[in-house]
C-alpha cells in the first residue's frame, strides 16, 4: 500500500468510526467502545508507518482536483512534510489514550456513545489539518474542531455552567475566524492558489502584495483557536468538559491547529517583520500574564489550563522568531506531558472527589491511594517545569536558544526586537511556570488532615495511559538530535546560557514555593482561617460542586474543615484576587462588546416593535376601519336595500332639479 492511501486512511478511520458509533450507539451499544478506541489505534498505528515512510525526508504530495470554481482551484491534497508526519503521530497517540481512559472516567455516562463519536470526528478533523496541502480542506477540519468542541466542552449541558462554557468557547474562537477566512482568500488571491506549496513558492518569489496585513489577519484566527492573548479567555472556561475532553484539546487538537498552522505556513508571517513583533509581543503578554493566574487558581484543571496557554506562548514566541523547529518540538512534548497532567488530574479528581486544590491540600495520603498517578504527575510536572533530563527542558530551551540567536541578530528574517521579547518573557515566564506546577503538586499530593477518601485501585484503562504517555515524557528530549532533521535542521539541543537561564529561573521558582508552602503550613497548622483560608475554603466548596465532579466520582465529600496551605497568596500578593479572576478580562469584554451589543439589540428591538410594527399595524388599520363601516351597511336585508336605493335616487334627482335651476338662472 503506499503512502499517500496510508495518509488518506489515517483521518478517514477515525470519521467512519464516528459515523458508525452515532449510528449504532442506541441499536448496539456493546460496539460503541470498540468503535470509539478500535478506529483510532488504527490510524495512530498508520500514522507511525507514514512517518516512518516520510522518514523527514523530501515532502510527499498529491492532489486530484474537488471542483472547479472558475477562479482559484480547491484540491483534495497532501503534503505531508517531516514535522506534519510527527504531529500526526502526537494526536494519534493521544486520541488513543484518551479514548481508552474515557471508557473508564465515563462508563457510567448515559451519553457516552454520542462523546464518543465525537472524539473520534475530533481526532478526524485535526489529521485532515495536519495532512492536508489545500487550505481551503484545511479550513474545512478547522471549523469542524470547533463544532466538536462546542458539544464535547458542553457536555454536561444540564447545568449552566457547561453550556455558557460551550458557546463562549465558541463565539470567541469565531470572533477570530472571521479575520482568519479573510486572510486565507487574501493569501490565495495574491498566491493565485489554495495549495500550500504553491503558496510557499509564491511567498518565495515575492508574490504576496500585501504580507503584514494578511499576516495580521491569520494572526487573529490563531490567537481566537490556540488561546492567545487577547483571545484566550475561553479556554480556562473550557474546563467544565469532561477531564478527557480537555486532555484532548490541549494536548493534540484545537488549541495545538493554530501553532501548527503558523509553523505550516512560517514563510507568509516571516515575510513581515511587523507582523513577527506583534506575534513576539502576543506570546509574552499571553506567557506572563497566564503564569501569574495559574498560580492563583484552586480548580486543578483550571491550573492545567492557564499553564497549556503559557506553553503555547512559548510556541507562538519560537515562531516569532522564524524557529518552527524548535515551536512544533516543544508542541510535540508538550502535547504528551500535558495529556499526562489532564488525564492525572481525572484519576485525582476521580479519587478524592473532589477538583479543588484547597480540598485536596486538607486531605492526608491521597498521594499513596493513587500511587500512578502521583508518579506519572510528577514525571509530567517536572517536564513542565523545564527540569532536566525530562522532554519539557529540551523543547523549552530549544525555544531559547532561538530566541537568544534573533536577539543576537543572527537571524536571517527575526527582528532583534522580537529575539528580546521572546527571550526575556520566556525566562521570567519559566520561573512561574516552576512555581505553579510545584504549588499544584505539593497541594494535591502533601496534604495534611483528614485521611483521603479509599475507593480501592483506579481502573487499569485509566491508570495504564498514564504510564504509556510518561514513556515519551521522559524520553522525547534525548530525540532532540536526530529530530532536528525532520524539520528546518536547526540545531534543538541546548546551550549553556539558556540552559543556565532556565533552569536557574525554574529551580527559584520551586524553592521559594516550596518555602512559601512550608511557612504556610505552618501558619494553618497554629490558626484558623486566615485571610486566604476563608477565601480558599469557598472556593474549595464550588469547586467541589462543579458537573463533572458529580458525575465520576464514588461519592461527593464535603470539604475537610480548616486553613488550606496555598503558597499563591504569599506569591502574588495584592495581585491574587486580580490573577484568580483572570485580570478581570471577562469584565472588560463584558463592558467593551457584551453590553454594547445587548444595548443595540435592544435599541432594535424598540425601532422594529415600536416604530415598523406601529407603521405596519397602521397600514392595516385604515383599511380595517373602512371595511367596518362598509360591512355595518351590508345587513342582508331587501326592504334596507331598497329603501337606501330609493332615497338615493330621490337625493340625485333633487341635487338634479337644484343645480339646473341654478344654471337656467345663471
Amino acid at each position: 500500500m503506499s503512502t499517500t492511501t496510508l495518509a488518506v486512511l489515517v483521518p478517514l478511520l477515525p470519521f467512519l468510526g464516528a459515523v458508525a458509533g452515532l449510528l449504532l450507539g442506541r441499536r448496539a451499544p456493546g460496539f460503541v467502545r470498540p468503535l470509539a478506541v478500535l478506529p483510532v489505534l488504527a490510524a495512530a498505528v498508520l500514522a507511525v508507518l507514514v512517518a516512518v515512510r516520510q522518514g523527514g525526508g523530501k515532502p510527499i504530495t498529491a492532489s486530484t482536483e474537488l471542483t472547479p470554481t472558475g477562479s482559484v482551484p480547491i484540491d483534495l491534497s497532501l503534503y505531508l512534510n517531516g514535522f506534519a508526519v510527527l504531529v500526526a503521530v502526537l494526536v494519534g497517540l493521544v486520541a488513543t489514550c484518551v479514548q481508552l481512559y474515557s471508557t473508564a472516567y465515563l462508563r457510567e455516562d448515559p451519553r457516552y456513545p454520542s462523546y464518543a463519536a465525537l472524539v473520534s470526528l475530533f481526532t478526524s478533523a485535526m489529521l485532515l489539518v495536519v495532512y492536508t496541502g489545500d487550505l481551503m480542506v484545511l479550513l474545512v477540519g478547522w471549523e469542524v474542531m470547533g463544532i466538536c468542541s462546542y458539544f464535547l466542552v458542553g457536555h454536561y449541558w444540564e447545568t449552566e455552567a457547561a453550556r455558557s462554557a460551550s458557546l463562549k468557547a465558541f463565539l470567541v474562537t469565531k470572533l477570530g475566524d472571521v479575520p482568519f477566512l479573510i486572510g486565507l482568500f487574501a493569501l490565495a488571491t495574491d498566491a493565485d492558489s489554495f495549495e500550500i506549496p504553491k503558496v510557499l513558492g509564491a511567498v518565495a518569489a515575492g508574490g504576496l502584495d500585501h504580507p503584514t496585513l494578511i499576516a495580521l489577519l491569520l494572526l487573529a484566527g490563531v490567537a481566537g483557536k490556540s488561546a492567545q492573548f487577547p483571545l484566550h479567555t475561553w479556554l480556562p472556561d473550557a474546563m467544565a468538559g469532561p477531564t478527557p475532553v480537555s486532555a484532548l484539546i490541549h494536548a493534540a487538537t484545537m488549541v495545538a491547529a493554530g501553532v501548527y498552522f503558523v509553523a505550516r505556513l512560517l514563510p507568509v508571517f516571516a515575510a513581515s517583520a511587523a507582523a513577527l513583533v506583534v506575534m513576539a509581543v502576543m506570546a509574552a503578554v499571553t506567557m506572563l500574564g497566564s503564569g501569574l493566574a495559574a498560580l492563583a487558581q484552586d480548580d486543578i484543571k483550571r491550573v492545567l489550563a492557564y499553564s497549556t496557554i503559557g506553553q503555547l506562548g512559548y510556541m507562538i514566541g519560537a515562531l516569532a522568531v522564524a524557529d518552527r523547529g524548535a515551536a512544533v518540538f516543544h508542541l510535540l512534548s508538550h502535547g504528551v506531558f500535558k495529556a499526562l497532567l489532564f488525564l492525572g488530574a481525572g484519576v485525582i479528581i476521580h479519587a478524592a472527589g473532589t477538583n479543588s486544590l484547597a480540598a485536596m491540600s486538607r486531605m492526608d495520603g491521597l498521594a499513596k491511594r493513587i500511587p500512578d498517578a502521583f508518579w506519572t504527575m510528577t514525571i509530567a510536572l517536572l517536564a513542565l517545569a523545564a527540569i532536566p533530563p525530562f522532554a519539557g527542558f529540551f523543547s523549552k530551551e530549544a525555544v531559547l536558544v532561538a530566541a537568544e540567536h534573533a536577539a543576537g541578530g543572527h537571524s536571517e528574517s527575526a527582528p532583534s526586537a522580537a529575539g528580546w521579547v521572546v527571550l526575556v518573557a520566556g525566562v521570567l515566564t519559566a520561573l512561574l511556570t516552576a512555581a505553579y506546577a510545584t504549588r499544584l503538586w505539593l497541594m494535591a499530593f502533601r496534604g495534611r488532615g483528614a485521611a483521603a477518601p479509599d475507593h480501592g485501585k483506579e481502573p487499569v484503562a485509566m491508570t495504564g495511559v498514564l504510564w504509556v504517555l510518561a514513556i515519551p515524557t521522559i524520553g522525547l528530549g534525548l530525540c532532540a538530535g536526530p529530530i532536528a532533521d525532520w524539520f528546518d535542521g536547526n540545531e534543538l539541543s541546548p546551550t549553556l546560557t539558556t540552559s543556565v537561564l532556565g533552569t536557574g529561573a525554574a529551580a527559584v521558582g520551586a524553592v521559594l514555593t516550596y518555602a512559601l508552602w512550608q511557612r504556610a503550613t505552618a501558619k494553618a497548622a497554629t490558626v484558623g482561617y486566615g485571610a486566604g483560608g476563608s477565601a480558599s475554603a469557598a472556593a474549595a466548596e464550588s469547586a467541589a460542586e462543579t458537573p463533572e465532579v458529580a458525575e465520576v466520582t464514588h461519592d461527593h465529600p464535603a470539604v475537610p474543615a480548616g486553613a488550606a496551605p496555598d503558597p499563591g497568596w504569599a506569591l502574588l500578593g495584592p495581585l491574587h484576587r486580580h490573577a484568580a479572576d483572570g485580570f478581570h478580562l471577562d469584565a472588560v469584554y463584558d463592558r467593551l462588546f457584551v453590553r454594547p451589543v445587548r444595548a443595540a439589540a435592544s435599541l432594535v428591538r424598540f425601532l422594529d416593535r415600536e416604530v415598523v410594527d406601529t407603521y405596519v399595524s397602521g397600514a392595516g388599520a385604515g383599511p380595517r376601519l373602512l371595511g367596518s363601516l362598509v360591512r355595518r351597511a351590508q345587513t342582508g336585508n331587501v326592504q334596507s336595500y331598497l329603501s337606501a336605493l330609493l332615497a338615493g335616487a330621490v337625493v340625485l334627482a333633487i341635487a338634479t332639479a337644484v343645480l339646473a335651476n341654478v344654471n337656467a338662472g345663471s
